[in-house]
């Protein structure tokens, strides 16, 4: 999110800051467990089929509340299954975390070694409901989608933004909103309800050569036309991004909610609490935009998967996930398949 790298999970090339990898870098403040994660199952949280729960947000270094969380295979969904994977008796979930991570999305815990996240967490609970053995794969974004297009990876649960450009080559399962989000230091008034004229006579920071810039600026042109003023502010870093807020320097910083979620949770025992004053769609006023789990066009993949996190959404344990990583703001009331996408022009 601040720094993320892949920005709405590299939405696109203007866009790369925004999400996933754009959640990433965005405001890796203070976690020390970042490094890089071997790319296996067993370096990642361990599900407990004794007690029929996946266990999420498991060595989160404080970026997430562990939870247990009960779920068994649905056969039916098992049934919609193409007949490979189902054979294969297990779910190839391709994760683009390497080499820095991002949480809260996707990094390495607190051990140094196991690959945690509210990513692969979800990608294991749509396993288990489809009654299939969790492989998670972690590599880096560009080898993400090559392990996509040569089959090798099933699946990509990554901060994936859906977009128009993308569904020339993969099918989508909406999982979670898209969402930027205004922090401002807890003691703060002010909140964003999607007006952006509230905006007049604040400073604001934002990462340059993201999609938050981008509508940020066409903001402050809009006000200016009406003779008010926005200030936008920019930052080398997020420590200096967040120093400036708790400074005083800025009224607020406009960037990915989860990266966002994750320093509100890091500053949550501090002297200095922040909060989240208000989110916005990453596609901009007219879309909202969407994270979804991405498989290769046309593999039969995609509405198993989907019809899967729908059942998780209908019977609680979805809202458990958003929750253990305080992403409940980004929650949707169902998983569609190929929804609409960021557009062409703008992906």
């Amino acid at each position: 999110m601040s720094n993320i790298r892949r920005s709405s999970l590299s939405r696109s090339r203007v866009l790369r800051s925004v999400s996933a990898g754009a959640a990433a870098a965005a405001l890796t403040v203070g976690l020390a467990a970042c490094g890089s994660a071997s790319s296996s199952s067993s370096a990642t949280s361990v599900d407990n089929a004794a007690t029929g729960a996946v266990t999420v947000a498991a060595l989160s270094n404080g970026a997430g509340t562990q939870t247990d969380i009960k779920v068994t295979e649905v056969t039916s969904l098992h049934a919609e299954l193409p007949a490979s994977v189902a054979k294969s008796g297990q779910l190839v979930i391709g994760v683009g975390a390497l080499p820095a991570g991002f949480p809260p999305l996707a990094f390495v815990g607190s051990d140094q070694q196991t690959l945690t996240g509210s990513e692969p967490d979800f990608g294991r609970l749509v396993a288990a409901v489809l009654g299939l053995k969790p492989v998670v794969e972690n590599s880096t974004w560009e080898n993400l989608f090559v392990g996509i297009d040569s089959g090798k990876t099933d699946v990509g649960f990554s901060n994936i933004t859906d977009t128009e450009e993308r569904k020339k080559k993969y099918d989508f399962a909406s999982y979670r909103q898209d969402n930027l989000a205004f922090e401002v230091v807890k003691s703060s008034s002010w909140n964003f309800n999607g007006d952006w004229t509230t905006l007049a006579g604040k400073t604001v920071a934002v990462s340059s050569g993201t999609n938050q810039e981008k509508i940020l600026l066409e903001w402050q042109t809009k006000l200016k036309a009406a003779g008010k003023q926005l200030t936008i502010k920019y930052y080398p870093d997020s420590n200096a991004v967040h120093l400036a807020l708790l400074g005083g320097k800025i009224d607020a910083y406009f960037g990915p909610n989860p990266g966002i979620a994750y320093q509100i949770a890091q500053d949550a025992k501090t002297p200095n609490p922040t909060r989240n004053a208000g989110t916005y769609s990453g596609a901009g006023a007219s879309l909202q935009g969407l994270i979804a789990a991405t498989t290769k066009k046309d593999s039969g993949l995609a509405k198993p998967i989907a019809d899967a996190i729908n059942y998780l959404i209908k019977n609680g344990q979805y809202a458990k996930w958003l929750a253990a990583w305080n992403l409940s703001n980004e929650a949707v009331t169902t998983s569609q398949v190929n929804p609409p996408g960021l557009p062409l022009t703008n992906s």
